[in-house]
């Protein structure tokens, strides 16, 4: 029997993309009779908790007090780390670990790090794309601080995964040398069905991200003004909750576009589905991604994609055949992707028929094997 301690100050309800990849894959490594697991987390409330969440794998929540549900504070982050490198060492005193697997290098592979210097432990880090120095805009004043901190987390790990080429590249422009394993994302087929595309009614544009500057939901908004101006009749639903809601509202109202944009807010899991379903095509207008799990939830369902040119996307879009890929802030480019949809939808049911054939190659069963087989090369090399 291995025994892992997985980190991650976010599992769902809270937290975005990490938490939920973390989920499918857990679900998965439960399955596994050699595998026990345990994963420190963050409590939704102001208690310690202690989860069951299957026959060998056991969830403990430290208290962070967070005040947002979709986005921490840098003060929950140092919490979380506060609070989970104890919880990991009274763990591991009473039936010791094998290896840890963070989610992230900020904050768990910080405790991971520690973890190593402390009791000897081996750890696998999954590199989330905001810990990557450049990756996020509104962190770009703590980024030269937190530099140094990251490549030492880095250079510690016995494995290093990104999601795909561009993100490793990115890391390599850091912190040149190093090894890093791709793992890409994977998405359920089976919780998707593939949407009807009606040709009747407005085009219905979705776009699932937290709504915040780098998802840039503001320069779809403006797109959808110029579109509505030339005779199309779209609409849009944004699905999420983020500190830009504020003003992407105020925007939306500026532009006069209230009956015409849609603000869903939170939506859970169980119920995503049923709203890629009632779209006719997704929009993903981000600033920097790693691999976009709600890309390839909206492949799955069979929506035409358009993204912007960042990690993972020519990965996942076939351009002109499964979607399109266009420039950061190019409005006039998402306009001139997204008219043609508006007035020929059979050329938007092709387009989905072929991003849901390109998501069967990323699932979340092949992303498990390649974790299993880093899992026991690791325990190997320790055990020689």
């Amino acid at each position: 029997m291995m025994r892992i301690l997985m980190l991650n100050n976010e599992f769902p309800p809270l937290g975005g993309g990490t938490g939920t990849v973390n989920q499918a894959i857990l679900a998965r490594l439960a399955q596994r009779p050699e595998l026990e697991i345990d994963l420190i987390t963050s409590a939704l409330g102001m208690r310690a908790e202690r989860v069951q969440l299957a026959e060998r794998v056991r969830m403990f929540k430290v208290p962070v007090a967070n005040r947002n549900i979709h986005h921490s504070s840098n003060r929950e982050l140092l919490t979380f780390a506060g609070l989970a490198l104890p919880q990991a060492l009274r763990l591991h005193r009473k039936q010791r670990y094998d290896l840890v697997f963070a989610w992230s290098a900020v904050p768990a592979g910080g405790v991971a790090l520690a973890l190593r210097r402390l009791a000897g432990l081996p750890y696998i880090l999954r590199v989330c794309g905001p810990d990557i120095p450049g990756f996020e805009q509104r962190y770009g004043a703590l980024y030269p601080i937190l530099t140094p901190t990251i490549k030492a987390i880095w250079r510690g790990a016995s494995r290093l995964v990104a999601k795909c080429q561009d993100e490793a590249d990115m890391m390599l422009a850091v912190q040149p040398g190093m090894r890093i394993d791709l793992v890409p994302n994977g998405v359920d087929l089976a919780r998707f069905s593939p949407a009807p595309i009606d040709d009747a009614g407005p085009l219905h544009l979705i776009c699932v991200a937290r709504l915040i500057e780098r998802k840039g939901q503001h320069y779809l908004i403006q797109a959808l003004r110029r579109l509505v101006d030339t005779g199309h009749n779209v609409v849009l639903e944004l699905v999420g909750e983020g500190d830009a809601y504020d003003n992407l509202v105020a925007l939306v109202r500026n532009l006069g576009l209230m009956d015409r944009v849609t603000f869903a807010g939170y939506v859970p899991r169980e119920e995503i589905a049923a709203h890629y379903a009632a779209a006719h095509a997704f929009v993903l207008p981000s600033y920097n991604e790693g691999m976009s799990v709600a890309t390839l939830e909206a492949m799955a369902a069979g929506l035409p994609t358009i993204v912007t040119r960042t990690g993972g996307a020519e990965d996942l879009v076939a351009e002109g055949v499964s979607g399109h890929i266009v420039a950061w802030a190019d409005v006039e480019a998402l306009v001139a992707r997204i008219a043609p949809l508006a007035t020929e939808r059979d050329r938007a049911r092709q387009m989905g028929v072929a991003a849901r054939v390109r998501a069967q190659q990323f699932t979340w069963d092949a992303a498990t094997e390649r974790y299993v087989a880093m899992f026991g090369e690791i325990n190997d090399k320790v055990n020689r």
